[in-house]
């Protein structure tokens, strides 16, 4: 019950700031511009300065285990190779395709991983170090999903060029990078900065969701619904299923495995819709996804705590 609750807690105030951007923009409180420059602001500047902190105040080198860190890392790309392959077979829409592999694979590790794994085992234990090893990857391939399977999608040299090139100007990836060295030198930041940063960073997920709510469509999100459920099933039950077998023959330990389970079956983030909106991609899709994937996730993560609980692995 307890864990249950957590999930409610974790999730459902997401969907009400959702509905809240929605109604607040049904009432002509803010504006649709209004709404495109939350989500420019979001991409840019609120969301690279939370990544930085998180990965800045996160020690890589305290409690290093290359297992974990390798299972992480070779874990996401696998993980969105298989959605990015069933996409391609499912997708008849092409331009749904970066979409679909984002919303598909790409859970909110950063949002939910630590206060995931400190209720269920008191610390906060590998979380970090699988939002190290998991996050940067997950933008990383985020952008090259978006970049070959949107409206404006290239192939061939040109594609990579231009994959190439979204990922070095991604604000996320740039605030990621400029965040490791300070988390592998363990730079101390100062308490004026520190706390600018958090103002900062404290901002990115609520402004991020009510954009969400206020760009809703019902009607384009109808029309979505099929592959946004598909999707969702991929994110909150097939991956996990796949994953956590593997997680636990490997013999991880308690805490390596809830940050392996929220890595694989969290819910779709927000910076997802953030990302296809600002590289013209199916932005509806991806509001589906997150506002799916947020509601039964408070469900399906409680099945797999109260799963793994009775395997007696945590």
């Amino acid at each position: 019950m307890d864990n249950f609750i957590f999930s409610i807690n974790a999730t459902i105030p997401i969907f009400l700031v959702i509905l809240l951007g929605w109604f607040l923009m049904k009432i002509h409180i803010i504006t649709e511009e209004f709404a495109n420059v939350a989500n420019k602001y979001v991409f840019k500047v609120a969301l690279p300065v939370l990544l930085f902190r998180d990965i800045a105040t996160t020690s890589i080198l305290d409690d290093l285990n290359v297992k974990f860190v390798l299972f992480c890392f070779f874990g996401t790309i696998i993980m969105f190779g298989l959605v990015w392959v069933f996409a391609l077979i499912y997708c008849k829409d092409r331009t749904m395709i970066g979409a679909f592999v984002q919303g598909g694979a790409r859970g909110s590790a950063a949002v939910l991983g630590v206060a995931f794994v400190e209720n269920i085992c008191g610390n906060s234990g590998m979380a970090p170090l699988m939002i190290v090893s998991a996050v940067p990857m997950y933008n990383i391939i985020s952008v090259i999903a978006l970049t070959f399977g949107g409206n404006d999608r290239q192939r061939g040299t040109a594609g990579i060029k231009k994959a190439f090139v979204n990922i070095l100007k991604n604000p996320i990836i740039i605030g990621i990078l400029l965040g490791v060295p300070f988390s592998v030198f363990d730079i101390p930041i100062p308490a004026i900065p520190t706390r600018t940063i958090s103002y900062i960073a404290q901002t990115a997920t609520p402004i991020a969701l009510i954009a969400i709510g206020a760009g809703f469509d019902s009607q384009q999100a109808l029309t979505r619904l099929k592959p946004s459920l598909v999707a969702t099933v991929i994110k909150l039950v097939i991956l996990p299923v796949i994953f956590l077998p593997v997680a636990i023959g490997m013999g991880f330990g308690p805490s390596e495995i809830v940050a392996i389970l929220i890595m694989v079956g969290a819910p779709a983030t927000v910076s997802g819709y953030i990302m296809a909106k600002n590289m013209d991609n199916d932005y509806v899709l991806s509001s589906n996804i997150i506002v799916l994937s947020t509601l039964l996730s408070s469900v399906t993560l409680t099945l797999w705590v109260f799963v793994l609980k009775c395997l007696g692995v945590i």
